[in-house]
């Protein structure tokens, strides 16, 4: 299927590579859709293209994917582009059904097949309601007060929000997690796609945050992949909505953290991700460069290593061949790159209280090294030269 794209390309050069070409939120085409549907719904005629005002205040165009009309309802779809963006909803197929709503209802939102609903406290729509966010809302309505005012109608409207195989999209991105049940749920701040910005990621990140928070949850553990998340949640005995999928963005977590905190504070994962974060990154991803190896050994030594020892750990060939020859010396390499990896998250928190741990685990799950629960604001003793 190909994939109708605004007449107003969002294209231009993105930092992380030449000429990335940015994309459209779920929420900015919901808007379109609604707002079309509106439209043929008072006149008998789909506006195709369909224009779209963003919050930034540019108005994009869309060309229409799919056009019904019926007894008392209009549906209009616009597929997804995301641009050089690798979503999840690339390509996804959004769906806006509208029917006339109750004199002086206003704009009234359901979730249609494809969308979720909100089923736990913290997120910025209360349980019960359909998952499209505030501003894809606001879009929406002004979209239909367009077409209202330019017809001398009444702005209510009815509208039901569908995104085509969104339960099972839905099943690659966190909703389950945050109690955001049976579909996707229609996003956008900008009503733009950056690409490779993984806003989409670190929103989920601090949603998560939010529902922990408004559950009571005390303590709340962030690991960057699926091995680490699996070690912290047994080492602790968390429940699932404890456990925040912090993935590469340590920073993002971190930083809402400070503005968002709750009592304790844990930070997992493997050897390499938290080699840099010892070594002061909060991005861990690779392509901002690999750990420094050679920091490493000198942090081997520091730790007691002979320099032959630290001479191999330099020479490495990875941060876990280079834990192996620590473990092979009897040098408790875990534990000093924890109490670094600890004082960076502890800068990150920005002096807030809270108890920050930090815990880091091998491949197969086994706990390699741990700085151990100290309030942020007062930095745990230096490990001793062993």
């Amino acid at each position: 299927m190909s994939v109708p794209s605004a007449t107003d390309d969002p294209s231009e050069p993105q930092a992380g590579g030449p000429h990335l070409r940015r994309g459209w939120t779920t929420g900015t085409c919901a808007a379109g859709a609604a707002k079309a549907a509106f439209a043929a719904l008072v006149t008998g005629v789909f506006p195709d293209p369909v224009e779209v005002q963003l919050p930034g205040g540019a108005r994009p165009a869309f060309a229409l994917a799919r056009q019904e009309i019926g007894a008392g309802r209009a549906t209009a779809g616009i597929v997804k582009d995301a641009g050089d963006d690798p979503d999840v909803t690339h390509g996804a197929l959004v769906l806006a059904t509208v029917r006339r709503g109750a004199p002086g209802a206003g704009v009234t939102f359901a979730a249609g097949e494809g969308v979720g609903t909100i089923t736990r406290p913290g997120l910025p729509l209360p349980p019960g309601e359909p998952a499209i966010n505030p501003v894809p809302r606001r879009m929406i309505a002004q979209g239909i007060a367009e077409v209202a005012q330019a017809h001398g109608v009444a702005a209510d409207a009815a509208v039901e929000i569908a995104i085509a195989d969104g339960a099972a999209l839905a099943l690659k991105t966190l909703n389950p997690r945050l109690g955001i049940l049976g579909g996707l749920s229609v996003l956008g701040t900008t009503g733009v796609v950056i690409p490779f910005s993984c806003s989409a990621w670190i929103h989920s990140i601090h949603r998560g945050i939010d529902v922990a928070r408004a559950m009571g949850v005390d303590h709340v553990a962030g690991a960057t992949g699926s091995a680490s998340e699996a070690a912290v949640q047994k080492l602790h005995d968390l429940p699932e909505v404890a456990l925040i999928d912090m993935g590469d963005f340590a920073g993002g977590m971190l930083k809402y953290l400070a503005a968002h905190p709750v009592r304790k504070v844990t930070v997992a994962g493997g050897v390499a991700k938290m080699t840099k974060l010892a070594q002061g990154r909060l991005d861990l991803h690779s392509k901002r460069g690999s750990a420094d190896l050679s920091a490493l050994a000198a942090l081997a030594e520091e730790a007691g290593a002979a320099q032959e020892t630290a001479g191999r750990i330099a020479q490495a060939n990875t941060v876990a061949h280079a834990f192996a020859l620590a473990a092979q010396a009897g040098i408790a390499l875990g534990d000093r790159v924890a109490h670094g990896a600890w004082r960076t998250a502890a800068g990150a928190l920005r002096r807030a209280d809270i108890e920050l741990e930090i815990v880091v685990f091998d491949r197969d799950g086994a706990l390699r090294g741990r700085a151990p629960f100290a309030p942020a604001h007062a930095p745990p003793p230096r490990k001793r030269r062993t």
